[in-house]
C-alpha cells in the first residue's frame, strides 16, 4: 500500500514522504495511530493545503521533546524484583513497569508505553539500556537497573556483577563445607583400607600371623 507519511518513521522516511509498505502495517499501526494517509489523489491535496501547519505542528512537538527530554535523558530507574540464585526472575520487567518507574517522580509524566522501545522483557538482574523516543525526531536513553534490594542495585550502579557474585559466593561456600572437620576422613586407628593393594597386604599379614601360629603350636 502507498502511504503519505505525517510523522518522521524511522526506516521509512519523512513527513510528506511517499512510501510503499505493507497493507498489514499501513492497516494495524499506521493509520490508526494518523502517522499516515493512504496516497490517494484526494489525500495527496489534502496534505499538500495542510503541509505548513502539519510541519509547524511537528515542530513544535519537536521542542517540546527535546525541553523533555533533559529530565530522562541518561536517568537510571531502580526495579526490586525477587530472582532465583542463578539471577534469573521470577516473573520478568516490562514496558509497563519502566513507564511508571519514569513517572513515579512527576518529573517525567511525559513518558507514554508507546514511548518504550524494549526489544523483549527483561528477565534477569542487571543493568539494561532502553531507548524512550519522546518524539519521532528525539531519542534518550535510560538505564533499568533490576536488582533484589536497594543495597544490589547500589552495587550494579557502581559496575558490580551481582551475578557473578552470587556464583563467587556460592562457591565458596561449597568450598568452605567440604573443607569442613565434618568431611575428614577418620583418625588413622578407626580409618579403613582405601585402596586394593593396602587390602592386599592387611590379608598377607594376617596370613602370615596365621602361619607362625600354626608353627608354634605343632612345636
Amino acid at each position: 500500500m502507498d502511504i503519505i507519511l505525517l510523522e518522521r518513521v524511522e526506516k521509512l522516511g519523512n513527513i510528506g514522504d511517499i512510501v510503499t509498505v505493507k497493507n498489514g502495517y499501513a492497516r494495524n499501526f499506521l493509520l490508526p495511530n494518523k502517522k499516515a494517509l493512504r496516497a490517494n489523489e484526494a489525500n495527496k491535496k489534502v496534505f499538500e493545503a495542510n503541509r505548513q501547519q502539519i510541519e509547524a505542528d511537528n515542530e513544535t512537538k519537536r521542542k517540546e521533546a527535546e525541553a523533555a527530554s533533559g529530565s530522562i535523558d541518561g536517568k537510571q530507574i531502580v526495579l526490586i524484583r525477587a530472582s532465583s540464585a542463578s539471577g534469573q526472575l521470577y516473573g520478568s520487567v516490562s514496558v509497563r513497569d519502566i513507564v511508571e518507574a519514569l513517572n513515579a517522580d512527576g518529573k517525567s509524566s511525559v513518558v507514554e508505553k508507546s514511548m518504550v522501545i524494549l526489544e523483549k522483557p527483561i528477565k534477569t538482574l542487571g543493568v539494561f539500556d532502553v531507548r524512550v523516543r519522546l518524539h519521532p525526531e528525539v531519542n534518550v536513553n535510560i538505564q533499568a537497573n533490576v536488582a533484589r534490594s536497594d543495597d544490589e542495585a547500589d552495587l550494579q550502579k557502581d559496575g558490580v556483577d551481582v551475578i557473578q557474585q552470587m556464583f563467587e559466593e556460592d562457591q565458596a561456600e561449597l568450598a568452605a563445607a567440604a573443607l569442613s572437620p565434618d568431611s575428614e576422613d577418620l583418625g588413622d586407628e578407626d580409618a579403613a583400607p582405601e585402596t586394593g593393594d593396602e587390602v592386599a597386604e592387611v590379608a598377607a599379614e594376617a596370613d602370615e600371623t596365621e602361619e607362625q601360629d600354626d608353627t608354634e603350636t605343632k612345636e
